[in-house]
């Protein structure tokens, strides 16, 4: 493989295409100046601007959230993971139908994955632009996103209205519903009373990890951060791994699944028979299956990457065993 024939399967940060509209909550003062950003596959967008770098679906979807300082994603249920890890800035993450029933703040490197089936939030608390990576489970991304009753009620004042096929229709564009479209139907109390409560304790305890732990659990060999054994026990249909410059392996790997590497920090050379190519922070790349290669880190500073594996898991609710 050539390393212009590389290119088509790596997305650089300083490359990425940002959808503003790409949500209900798109005009909603507080929300209106988020980004969302499709990387591998078609993710969960509800707006036909959004732009996809990869279509190519390896059994997840990897996408990324921007938002400027104070900017908020509203309330929203996935039936598939949403795994996320902070490349830039600071967050904070709070769940519940109200927003309520928890909260924890996460810094780079940290990594959080948001059980299936709770409303979730999160907003930038930091003083820059920051940047979420997301991993999403399942080829379709569980089908899209579910949101609070609130948000789509909000967002109608503003002229966006979701129809029932998952589209957002902008009234202030001269947009209606087409005749065969609906309104997508709000949740009812019934339908909402199945929405656990998930505390801010268990939520920690059991799904999320910080910089500093990975850090000083990648010592001597690399991190199974999500999977059966993992820090995070799971089973959405991939597996993540935490590898730095003092864990990586120097010799090719064939991937017998889907991977996806995303550079955290430093920079890493991909190598592959026919040439390699420098990957840097917020790059991401495929890798199909049967393919030899391996990634290594560039210089002697602290680098470090999280690889994404599909397995032959069922992507579904959150694997609580």
């Amino acid at each position: 493989m050539t390393p212009e024939e590389m290119e088509k399967f790596i997305v650089r940060y300083d490359d990425l295409k940002p959808c503003k509209t790409a949500f209900i909550d798109a005009h909603t003062p507080g929300s209106n100046k988020k980004e969302n950003f499709t990387i591998i596959g078609s993710g969960v967008s509800e707006s036909p601007d959004q732009h996809v770098h990869i279509q190519e679906t390896p059994g997840f979807n990897i996408g990324a959230a921007g938002q400027p300082p104070g900017c908020t994603n509203s309330l929203h249920s996935h039936t598939t993971a949403e795994v996320f890890y902070v490349l830039k800035g600071r967050w904070r993450f709070f769940w519940g139908r109200h927003g309520d029933d928890g909260e924890l703040f996460a810094d780079e490197g940290d990594l959080v994955n948001i059980p299936t089936g709770i409303f979730r939030a999160f907003k930038n608390v930091g003083d820059n632009y920051g940047m979420l990576m997301a991993i999403l489970g399942g080829d379709d991304a569980g089908g899209g996103v579910t949101w609070a009753p609130e948000v789509i009620s909000d967002a109608k004042n503003y002229g966006l209205v979701l129809g029932d096929n998952g589209l957002l229709y902008d009234s202030k564009k001269g947009e209606s519903l087409p005749k065969h479209v609906k309104p997508m139907p709000l949740l009812g109390e019934q339908e909402l009373k199945h929405f656990p409560v998930v505390t801010s304790e268990e939520f920690i305890k059991k799904f999320f990890v910080s910089s500093s732990e990975l850090s000083n659990l990648s010592r001597q060999t690399p991190v199974k951060v999500i999977g059966k054994k993992g820090i995070i026990i799971d089973r959405p249909g991939f597996e993540v791994d935490f590898i730095t410059n003092k864990t990586f392996s120097d010799a090719a790997h064939v991937a017998t699944q889907y991977e996806v590497n995303m550079i955290m920090r430093g920079d890493w050379n991909l190598e592959l028979e026919g040439g390699s190519t420098t990957m840097s922070e917020g790059d991401t790349c495929l890798i199909r299956p049967n393919l030899a290669y391996k990634v290594v880190p560039v210089g002697s500073k602290d680098s470090s990457l999280f690889r994404v594996t599909k397995t032959n898991d069922a992507a579904g609710p959150t694997w609580r065993n």
